[in-house]
C-alpha cells in the first residue's frame, strides 16, 4: 500500500543524523530545556527571520499559549477558519474564548482579507489565519496591515507551512505571533510531538516562555495564571536541529511532486490546487472531486492511500450540538465534501509518484 506519508523512509534517509543527535543528548545528560532546545530555538528563529522562538510540547499548545500571550481572556471573540481541523477552535475554547468562524476562498482554501474584515465587524478581538496545506495565505500582508490598523492582534498558524515565502518573507513573520507544529509528518517534523511560538515581540516571547513552565518568574515562583508544563525535550530539539538544514531541499522535492501531479493527472473530474511557487511548500496535495468517495474507493483498490483533511468543519462538529446551526459557510462546507489528499512526502520515489498518477488516471469517473 502506498502511504500518505512514510516516516520509516525518512528515518532511513537521516539515520546518521538522528543517531548523532540522540547520542549527543545521552552524552550530555541534559534532557529538558538545555543547550539543544536553546540551539534549535535560535536556529529556527534565524531561519524564519524572527527575533524569538519559544519551543513547546506540541502545535496545539503553541496556538493556545500564543493566544494567551497575546492577551486572549474568557469571553473574547477569536476569528478562525473552520476548515483547519478544529485545532485553533480547541485552543480558543480552552481559554474560555468564543470562536468566530470565517469562510475561505474556494480555490485557495484559506481565508481572505474580506473574511477577516467580516469577522472583525462581528466583534473579533483577535484573528488567527491558517496557512493551510503548505500555502502561504495570498493576502497575508494585507491582512496583517488591516489587523494592525484595527489594533486586532494576528496569530499565524504555520503548522503546515514551514518555510513558505510571500513577499520575500517567511510565513510566521507577518503577524504579531505565529505557531508551529513539529508533529512527525510536518515539513519540519520531529520523531515525536513538538511545537513552537515565534514572535518579534520580546514581551510576548517572555510571557510564552513563562506560560510553558508553570508561570514561573524564577524557579518555583509562580507569577502567571493559566500556565502549564509544555516543553520541547532535548532529544526532539536535537533531531529537529539536524533536520532544519534540509528543510528547503525537502520543500523543493514536495513542490516537484506537486507539479507532477498537477501536470500529469489528466482526470477532467478533478480540480488541482493552483501552482504557487515558493508561496507553497506542498505539505499536502489536496485535490477536489465532486465524486470524492468513489475516487477514494478506487485508489484504495489500487493500493494507494488517501485521506480527507478535513471532513467535518469546525462549526459542524458534534461537540457543539446545534449551537452553530444557523451558521452557513458555503465554501468551507463544499470543500469538506470534495477534498482528497494524495500521497506527498520528500522521500517518495519517482516510481511511487508514477503509481499514484497512474491510479488516479485509471479511474473511470
Amino acid at each position: 500500500m502506498q502511504q500518505i506519508n512514510n516516516l520509516a523512509a525518512k528515518i532511513d534517509a537521516y539515520r546518521t543524523q538522528i543517531d548523532a543527535a540522540v547520542q549527543r543528548v545521552i552524552t550530555s545528560g541534559w534532557v529538558v530545556l538545555g543547550p539543544e532546545v536553546k540551539g534549535f530555538e535560535a536556529g529556527f528563529a534565524k531561519y524564519l527571520g524572527a527575533a524569538h522562538c519559544v519551543s513547546v510540547a506540541n502545535g496545539t499548545d503553541a496556538i493556545e499559549l500564543a493566544l494567551k500571550g497575546l492577551g486572549v481572556q474568557k469571553g473574547d471573540k477569536v476569528a478562525t477558519a473552520a476548515n483547519a481541523g478544529m485545532y485553533t477552535t480547541t485552543s480558543v475554547l480552552a481559554l474560555g474564548g468564543e470562536p468566530i468562524f470565517m469562510d475561505v476562498g474556494l480555490e485557495t482554501q484559506v481565508v481572505t482579507l474580506a473574511d477577516v474584515k467580516k469577522a472583525v465587524a462581528q466583534g473579533a478581538k483577535f484573528v488567527v489565519v491558517t496557512h493551510l496545506y503548505g500555502l502561504a495565505v495570498p493576502e497575508i500582508r494585507e491582512i496583517a496591515e488591516y489587523c494592525a490598523a484595527q489594533a486586532v492582534p494576528l496569530l499565524e498558524d504555520c503548522a503546515q507551512a514551514h518555510g513558505a515565502l510571500k513577499h520575500g518573507k517567511r510565513v510566521g513573520t507577518f503577524g504579531n505571533v505565529a505557531s508551529f507544529s513539529f508533529y512527525p509528518t510536518k515539513n519540519l517534523g520531529a520523531l515525536g510531538d513538538g511545537g513552537a511560538v515565534v514572535t518579534n515581540d520580546a514581551h510576548t516571547a517572555q510571557l510564552v516562555a513563562q506560560l510553558r513552565q508553570y508561570g514561573w518568574s524564577s524557579k518555583y515562583r509562580v507569577e502567571l495564571a493559566g500556565a502549564r508544563n509544555s516543553r520541547l525535550d532535548e532529544m526532539q530539539a536535537a533531531i529537529l536541529a539536524e533536520f532544519l538544514p534540509h528543510l528547503d531541499a525537502c520543500n523543493t522535492r514536495r513542490r516537484e511532486i506537486n507539479d507532477r501531479y498537477r501536470s500529469e493527472i489528466k482526470q477532467t473530474d478533478i480540480l488541482h490546487p493552483e501552482a504557487s511557487g515558493d508561496a507553497s511548500v506542498g505539505h499536502l496535495y489536496v485535490i477536489r472531486c465532486a465524486r470524492r468517495d468513489a475516487l477514494q474507493q478506487h485508489l484504495r483498490s489500487q493500493q494507494i492511500a488517501s485521506d480527507v483533511h478535513y471532513p467535518v468543519p469546525d462549526h459542524q462538529q458534534p461537540v457543539f450540538g446545534d449551537q452553530y446551526a444557523s451558521i452557513t459557510l458555503p465554501n468551507t462546507e463544499r470543500l469538506a465534501a470534495e477534498i482528497l489528499t494524495l500521497p506527498c512526502y520528500p522521500e517518495m520515489t519517482d516510481g511511487e509518484v508514477r503509481n499514484v498518477i497512474a491510479a488516479v488516471n485509471g479511474w473511470e469517473a
